[in-house]
């Protein structure tokens, strides 16, 4: 009897934790306002782009119309791959910041016109300010093309309360 009273107590701790969570879902596309880069002087095509990219959110969630910044490392090894990683600084219009950590692995595959690099990975709400202090979360990130120099950052999950 006491065995099943914890275990419904837990699992009513947990169905209420997670109805605190709220989904959020957007897309950015980032456009370059600063860039270092760095080609290696072998025979590889291998860079190092260190980026501040900016863009605005659509999407659904607390984000919609929010201003995201790109704070990157893209560490990149044709045709094998490559590690980027970052922080997205996503402020909303009331001027709460959220400051999402993120981390893709990148691959090369055939494309139409040459190799295409296909990113995928996730992120982690770290820290935020105003109505976003004491927030956390995680979810997935999608890094597409838009242009020659602007990217598409995907961005889905959720965010809640931290305990």
């Amino acid at each position: 009897m006491r065995q099943h009273f914890i275990i419904s107590a837990a699992a009513v701790a947990l169905s209420s934790t997670a109805a605190l969570a709220e989904p959020i879902a957007f897309e950015a596309i980032l456009a370059p306002t600063d860039e270092i880069r760095m080609e290696f002087g072998d025979d590889s095509k291998h860079f190092l782009l260190m980026v501040r990219r900016e863009g605005e959110a659509t999407g659904d969630g607390m984000f919609d119309g929010a201003r995201v910044v790109e704070h990157g490392y893209h560490d990149i090894m044709p045709p094998s791959g490559g590690d980027p990683q970052g922080y997205l600084e996503v402020t909303t219009d009331a001027g709460d910041i959220a400051y999402l950590k993120w981390i893709v692995r990148a691959v090369f595959v055939k494309g139409e016109e040459g190799p295409r690099l296909i990113d995928y990975g996730h992120w982690e709400m770290v820290s935020g300010t105003g109505a976003l202090a004491g927030m956390t979360g995680v979810g997935t990130l999608q890094i597409k093309p838009a242009s020659e120099t602007e990217r598409t950052f995907v961005v889905e999950g959720e965010i809640g309360e931290a305990p």
